[in-house]
């Protein structure tokens, strides 16, 4: 018998760190849904035992013992999923926003600066682009508006006076 051979594999991955985040994300939700789906299971395994209708203590002791011990598996699974997604928040913000070479600019995971400049006129034609709901992007775009309203109310006193 000889020994298995391994190819010589070198996968390229080629995520980046906010795609990754957002992986992440997305698994602890599918989790959370397969917890769900194990809870109506349970809810329906009871329904079941009690439409038998059995007239035994001990059979309504084990129903009650079968199902303690899944809720407390499913609430440990709980408990490290609630961990889980704290630290994937908690690297979130950081990890979504590095410095671009050429422009200095912030980037982040829906790439808000390829963002069309006539979306907020609704003259865009990309229709999947979706606006950064990042707080950096959130306080630039506040940033931004309150300059544009700053402009406005000069180019009104400019007109007033005239």
């Amino acid at each position: 018998m000889s020994l298995p051979t391994i190819p010589n594999i070198t996968p390229k991955i080629s995520l980046t760190r906010c795609e990754t985040i957002n992986l992440l994300l997305a698994s602890i939700a599918l989790e959370e849904i397969g917890l769900s789906h194990i809870l109506n299971a349970e809810g329906e395994k009871i329904q079941h035992f009690l439409k038998k209708d059995p007239c035994n203590v001990e059979d309504y002791i084990k129903i009650n013992a079968s199902v303690n011990k899944m809720l407390r598996s499913i609430v440990s699974s709980q408990t490290l999923l609630q961990f889980k997604l704290e630290e994937v928040i908690s690297i979130d913000d950081e990890a979504c926003h590095e410095k671009s070479d050429s422009k200095d600019k912030d980037k982040c995971s829906q790439k808000c600066e390829k963002k069309c400049d006539n979306q907020k006129n609704n003259n865009c034609k990309d229709t999947n682009v979706i606006p950064c709901t990042c707080s950096k992007c959130q306080s630039k775009e506040k940033e931004k508006d309150k300059e544009k309203e700053k402009e406005k109310d000069k180019n009104k006193e400019k007109n007033n006076k005239c």
